[in-house]
């Protein structure tokens, strides 16, 4: 017997009204499709959550993070119960996958709980971190893991010194010596820097607490030169053969050339040039300076589709990228940032392997696996910028493209939007970091990138035929500066832009609001890229921020007679000459500050550019100061310390060919409008030996301040005293050689510093009193003593630290000042 079906029901005729169907050939995609395309984010939420946990327990004791493994570990057990008891087989549904979600948390929170407590507790362990509470002096077996890094004094004491970071693998402390693996912080002389990674060295030094969190048990400071045992592994000499190669191959081309190449291929940022690392940060280029997931990811772009051409498929272009990894890592030394640096290079091959959708779930792999392994990299800026830049790229960019590509090509869309998403992503961080945030980022990257490729495969060329031919070397890095010099024509020209950055308060409120803007943003911004006249307007009045055509409005004042900038903890002056020009005194520590400020005055002509002495703080921004702009002579001090600071000044003088002269006490000069007589120096110290400061950090007054020029500075009936860093005892120098210092400003001397002689202060009988400081100074300058000094006096006080630039004018023959904030 058998039974027939009911006949299936007609299909539905289409609708006539529908205008949006898809024609016969081209199938709608199907909800299976569409799935696959979108991003995989189940694993985000345990990533962000086992970050934030290890941020908070990699300071804390291993009590506190075994406590909170044990809690989390309670609570998944228990929705792992509730999720088998409420879950029907193959039955997927929101509050199940809410469980399965919260489950991935706990078991992400057990681990990285877990994590931090072996590494808190390994810090812990032994007795370096015993010694260090004490300040112990000990005698230690190190094993370098790091390139040194030369560092220049940052206070105005502090000669130059070298950091790295290593393991000590024996330490002798209090008469008891001690096998251990302790990784330490390493502040050592300059002796320090002919060291090689992966040395083992004999040293000794004093142990010190570092801050909690760190990834290291102690610091080392070492005024000793260490004893080397070995050399590096086979491997790591193989290594350095190559990269030296590639330094040679680039040896012949300009120090920027000769700086950046090594840099992008492989990190090596020994030579680049100081002003070329401020106009990179500037213009939001520095991840192409350092080793980051852009090295990798430029060169797993080039391979990998040369791969594909030679017939590699499926797994094959896996194992042939991992192979790549594994080669740049070992180039590029295993350190933290390398392999950091390596894992976003892995998220990139599994984008470029496998979707977008298995990017987004390797990168959340990726995150937790480097904090499992280091959980101090949760504190860590690099860590956070590499991960927010790539899930910016994988999260936001496939939209923004597809927005961009509705009115313009393809290539050009994703060249746009990748920059974008990456720059909005790490917005918030670089602001922290920095006090700025940059508006020309995203164009430099946009302009730069077209470069980066061929100048990066080219470089990795370079090192490897330099094992074969020097000169066929020689020829390919002569190739690879050519795209490397139009990177570093952005990085100068962008950062020349008047608008290039803008100070933004780094507090937790400043950074918070950022961040709300920068997420309105994200949620706003595709459709904005999708229409053609709101991305014309957007950009309109990008341009006009950034260009500035009128300037500050109401800055600077006219007929402005000195300007004392805000360049933070330090002195910046500059002295109206007229027509785009002045007489500038002091150049400030931050390169990027000063050239903004007279950007801002419209500054082309420096007929005289004054040093009063070689402290960071008013010669470190000398880079600035000639960035686009004319200068006619530098005038120093005759006391040529610290002697690395004025072979730097030097150097820069020598490189733009710009004559020095050493100051004579009593001459007499003009220029244009202004007149100064030099006041001081009349005596100089002898000086120190070379390499070596000639003043303790606790030593209030050292020689390089007392030598500082201090001059009477007259223009247009103003009389102003500039008086560098001068201490009590030249100050009262000055006073008993009888000269005349009646005026009607004072510059007050070393930002205000506590070391201040009174009746100098008075014999001035100065109506204004300026203070260049920086904002919550390490230093308390101004001093609560000094300010109270100047009020005796009837002095009027003006400060860079609390209004911004400072400038002065005589209007109908009044003294005026007006300030120019520059923060918001």
């Amino acid at each position: 017997m058998s039974t027939s079906s009911p006949p299936a029901p007609d299909p539905p005729a289409p609708d006539p009204a529908a205008t949006d169907l898809p024609a016969p050939d081209h199938p709608a995609p199907s909800e299976e499709q569409a799935t696959r395309e979108r991003p995989d984010l189940r694993l985000l939420v345990p990533a962000v959550t086992g970050w934030l946990t290890a941020v908070w327990l990699v300071s804390q004791a291993p009590a506190t993070a075994v406590l909170v493994a044990t809690v989390a570990l309670a609570a998944t057990v228990g929705l792992i119960l509730l999720h088998r008891q409420r879950t029907r087989p193959q039955e997927l549904t929101p509050s199940s996958t809410v469980r399965v979600t919260a489950i991935g948390v706990g078991v992400v929170v057990v681990g990285m709980a877990l994590a931090a407590a072996l590494q808190v507790q390994g810090l812990r362990s032994g007795p370096v971190m015993d010694l260090a509470s004490s300040g112990a002096a000990v005698k230690v077996r190190l094993k370098i893991d790091s390139d040194p890094s030369v560092r220049s004094g940052s206070g105005t004491r502090r000669p130059p010194y070298v950091v790295l970071k290593a393991t000590i693998e024996e330490v002798t402390g209090r008469g008891t010596t001690t096998q251990v693996r302790t990784p330490v912080l390493v502040i050592g002389s300059t002796n320090w820097q002919r060291l090689r990674f992966g040395q083992h060295v004999e040293a000794t030094g004093k142990l010190e607490l570092v801050e909690a969190g760190s990834d290291v048990a102690a610091m080392l400071s070492s005024r000793s030169t260490p004893r080397v045992l070995d050399e590096p592994s086979w491997w790591l000499r193989a290594a350095e053969q190559v990269r030296a190669g590639l330094r040679k191959s680039v040896a012949d081309e300009s120090e920027a050339v000769r700086g950046l190449v090594p840099a992008l291929v492989m990190g090596d940022e020994s030579t680049l040039p100081p002003e070329l690392v401020e106009d990179f940060k500037t213009t939001g280029l520095t991840h192409l300076s350092a080793v980051s997931g852009t090295n990798l990811t430029l060169l797993l772009a080039f391979v990998l589709p040369l791969a594909r051409l030679l017939g590699v498929r499926a797994r094959g272009l896996t194992v042939v990228g991992l192979a790549i990894v594994v080669v740049f890592v070992i180039l590029a030394r295993p350190q933290p940032s390398v392999l950091r640096a390596a894992a976003m290079g892995l998220v990139a091959l599994a984008a470029m392997t496998g979707g977008g959708r298995r990017a987004v779930r390797s990168l959340s792999v990726a995150v937790v696996t480097l904090l499992l392994l280091d959980t101090s990299l949760a504190r860590s800026a690099g860590f956070a910028l590499s991960v927010l830049a790539t899930a910016g790229i994988v999260l936001l960019g496939p939209a923004w493209r597809d927005a961009l590509a509705r009115w313009m090509p393809d290539r050009l869309a994703e060249a746009i939007s990748c920059p974008l998403a990456a720059q909005i992503a790490c917005t918030p961080v670089v602001a922290w970091l920095s006090g700025q945030v940059s508006l020309v980022a995203v164009a430099a990257n946009l302009l730069a990138g077209p470069a980066v490729g061929p100048a990066t495969i080219l470089g990795f060329a370079a090192a490897g035929i330099a094992l074969l031919s020097t000169n066929l070397a020689q020829l390919i890095g002569w190739l690879a500066g050519w795209p490397a010099r139009w990177i570093i024509l952005i990085a100068q020209q962008g950062a020349d832009l008047p608008g290039a950055t803008n100070a933004w308060p780094a507090t937790v409120i400043g950074i918070g609001v950022l961040t709300v803007l920068c997420l309105a943003l994200t949620f706003s911004l595709h459709r904005i890229l999708a229409r053609p006249i709101a991305m014309l307007l957007a950009l309109t009045i990008l341009a006009v921020v950034v260009l500035r055509p009128v300037g500050p409005i109401g800055w600077p004042p006219d007929n402005w007679l000195m300007v004392a900038c805000d360049v933070g903890q330090g002195d910046g002056l500059a002295l109206s000459a007229g027509n785009g020009s002045a007489v500038v005194v002091d150049t400030g520590p931050d390169p990027t500050a000063m050239d903004r400020c007279l950007q801002d005055l419209g500054i082309k002509n420096i007929p005289v550019l004054l040093l009063s002495h070689f402290h960071a703080d008013h010669a470190g921004g000398l880079a600035g100061v000639l960035r686009g702009r004319t200068i006619g002579e530098i005038e120093v001090t005759p006391y040529f310390s610290p002697p690395a600071e004025y072979k730097r000044v030097t150097d820069l003088a020598t490189q733009h060919r710009i004559p020095i002269r050493t100051v004579t006490l009593g001459e007499r000069r003009t220029a244009g409008p202004i007149t100064w007589t030099t006041l001081w120096p009349a005596k100089v110290p002898a000086l120190p030996e070379s390499g070596k400061s000639s003043a303790t950090p606790t030593d209030e007054g050292s020689p390089e301040n007392n030598a500082s020029i201090a001059m009477m500075v007259e223009t247009s009936g103003l009389r102003i005293l500039l008086t560098g860093d001068l201490e009590p005892e030249s100050q009262r120098a000055v006073l008993a050689s009888g000269a005349d210092l009646r005026a009607d400003v004072l510059k007050v001397p070393h930002h205000g510093s506590a070391q201040q002689d009174p009746t100098f202060i008075a014999a001035t009988h100065a109506r204004l009193a300026v203070i260049s400081a920086g904002q919550h100074n390490d230093y308390g300058h101004p001093a609560p003593r000094t300010l109270d000094l100047l009020t005796h006096q009837g002095m009027k006080i003006a400060r860079t630290d609390t209004t911004g630039s400072l400038s002065l004018s005589t209007p109908d023959n009044h003294l005026s000042l007006t300030t120019h904030p520059t923060t918001p």
